[in-house]
């Protein structure tokens, strides 16, 4: 009997068996996983986004091995954070103070934190079906509770987290006339834990307005998409002025490392004192080093040319389909994104919970596998490119696509 419960340690990385074969990764290069049995796979999931350059990096494993051989964990303040915490803020702009965590979870924690301290105010409103961590407070109402959908008509809510409904303007407006006591908004550039549906125009602005004229603070969770999009918070590029972030995922490369990024008198009380943070491993010497070296490596990527190989991969992909008869979309940007089995993509989450169908994207999850290509089978989930996904790679996944459309028709096409 294994040990391990559920065979992993986070319930995001259960797959279906395959053949009777359960996947067990033995190691990864570039834009590939191999696993135990030796077969070479292209990776779509890349650490849930976390890994943007590519699977072992040389030169984020030369530093993180150099500062592991310093010493994995001096206790006191080390070289390598200040460092890294100046790389990270140069790319931040008016959020110039930076606190490192190790997970995405951590930071949001920390930011929400950050948020009530500051304001004196206890609830923090988030998005309904999205995803900011996975402590209790955040993961009310996350995709596919009933408290995502609203369920009972009534707005779900606890003593310290609130429901908005993402895309709707009004909701904000009511949130705010119904209860005094918001600290802080969650905003994601996107609801990607919920396939990838992307704001409306102006939404997100709309909502950051709201919430400032309401004296509430905005915190752009930017875990998932931060530096993705370009070296920077994907907020930012939209126009917003948050008053804090959480980052985390790809300004490590795969490595553990996460942060709160915020302008300098919201963050005053921990400096001072007044509010408490701690965490033995928040800002390790192995975790700076991944950041540094990561950053400066995305500062010269070009991601104007991944995210057109993205979305020649997009337009691939539904073109695959069609061919085969059966009718899906794509959602989000070019180098992260959702498929839908639908002529339309989603813009709500009560659109995206009637769109969303298991049974498509688990078969389409073992097709792929069978054809090398490894993709959430969930069917919220999202397909990721990396720096080392080249021309020649994406040529290998639209070939992938091709023969699992094809494997799929019996079943999803269209009547």
């Amino acid at each position: 009997m294994a040990n391990l419960v559920g065979d992993v340690s986070s319930a995001a990385r259960i797959l279906p068996e395959l053949n009777g074969e359960k996947l067990f990764i033995h190691h990864g290069k570039g834009a590939y996983l191999w696993d135990d049995k030796g077969r070479q796979y292209i990776d779509t999931a890349l650490g849930f986004g976390a890994v943007l350059l590519g699977h072992a990096n040389d030169s984020v494993n030369a530093a993180v091995t150099q500062a592991l051989a310093d010493s994995a964990a001096p206790s006191w303040a080390h070289v390598r954070e200040h460092g890294a915490a100046t790389a990270l803020a140069q790319h931040t702009g008016a959020l110039s103070k930076v606190m490192f965590t190790n997970s995405g979870s951590e930071a949001v924690h920390l930011a929400c934190r950050a948020a009530r301290a500051y304001t004196g105010r206890r609830k923090i409103a988030k998005m309904a079906a999205g995803f900011d961590g996975w402590f209790d407070d955040v993961s009310f109402g996350n995709v596919t509770s009933n408290e995502a959908s609203f369920s009972d008509g009534a707005r779900p809510t606890t003593e310290r987290t609130t429901l908005l409904r993402f895309n709707d303007f009004e909701d904000v407006e009511r949130l705010f006339a119904e209860d005094q006591d918001i600290a802080a908004v969650i905003l994601e550039p996107m609801l990607a834990n919920a396939g990838c549906i992307m704001p409306l125009p102006g939404y997100l602005k709309h909502v950051q307005d709201i919430a400032h004229q309401h004296g509430a603070l905005v915190i752009c969770d930017e875990v998932l998409m931060g530096f993705r999009l370009f070296p920077g918070l994907a907020g930012l590029r939209e126009g917003l002025d948050p008053d804090l972030a959480s980052v985390g995922k790809a300004i490590g490369n795969g490595v553990p490392v996460s942060a709160v990024v915020g302008k300098p008198e919201i963050l005053a009380g921990f400096e001072e004192g007044r509010v408490a943070r701690g965490g033995t491993f928040s800002g390790n010497p192995m975790a700076c080093a991944a950041v540094t070296s990561t950053l400066a490596q995305l500062d010269e990527s070009d991601f104007e040319m991944l995210i057109k190989r993205g979305d020649a991969l997009r337009q691939a992909i539904e073109a695959a389909f069609k061919s085969q008869g059966i009718t899906v979309v794509t959602s989000g940007y070019g180098n992260v994104f959702g498929i839908w089995l639908s002529a339309d993509a989603p813009v709500t989450y009560e659109q995206a919970a009637h769109k969303a169908n298991p049974a498509f994207t688990n078969a389409l999850h073992l097709a792929l596998r069978e054809a090398g290509l490894l993709m959430m089978p969930s069917p919220y989930g999202r397909i990721y490119i990396s720096f080392e996904h080249t021309d020649e790679v994406i040529e290998a996944m639209k070939t992938a696509f091709e023969t699992a459309a094809a494997k799929l028709k019996p079943a999803f096409a269209d009547a």
